[in-house]
């Protein structure tokens, strides 16, 4: 195997689990994640010669997953509308299973956010990156990353509380 296959190997092992997480975070849904990550994987071993592997190749890859995410929710076949919704399931108070609930819910109010809000709250407060690293993986200013963030994290509180306000009176 070729040193840069066997970098490759070894990076794609060490960071996969990591861009799969970001991917569904971004995107909300396991089986678009494993493909976003898949297809990114992809176009990252086209150019993993270019990428400097010396800097931060999980930077370029996470951006690489991010862009992948955020344009595979602009396809069309992702308009569909399913038919039937299936019941959720619903947590008991003082079940054991309760701060499951809580990030449930948490991922469910991540739905309501607008794509790019997402991306940003995910790199910001997930992945625990910087404005600046989180508007260089997204292509915009500091800016836009602090007002994404500032409403998407108000989007976030005002769904949250919206999903406990119609649990109580279930």
């Amino acid at each position: 195997m070729v040193d840069r296959d066997r970098e490759y190997v070894e990076f794609v092992a060490a960071a996969s689990g990591s861009l799969r997480r970001t991917a569904f975070l971004v995107c909300g849904d396991w089986h678009r994640a494993d493909d976003v990550v898949q297809d990114a994987l992809y176009k990252l071993y086209r150019s993993w010669s270019k990428v400097d592997r010396g800097g931060n190749p999980l930077a370029y890859a996470r951006r690489v997953v991010v862009n992948a995410a955020l344009d595979s929710g602009r396809r069309s076949w992702r308009r569909e509308v399913p038919t039937v919704d299936l019941p959720s399931d619903r947590v008991l108070p003082g079940d054991h299973a309760d701060e499951h609930a809580e990030r449930d819910e948490v991922l469910t109010a991540l739905g309501a956010l607008a794509p790019r809000q997402r991306a940003c709250v995910v790199l910001r407060y997930y992945e625990d990156l910087s404005v600046e690293q989180t508007a260089q993986i997204l292509g915009c200013s500091e800016g836009t990353v602090k007002s994404q963030v500032a409403r998407g994290l108000a989007t976030l509180r005002i769904a949250i509380d919206r999903a406990r306000q119609t649990e109580r009176a279930l």
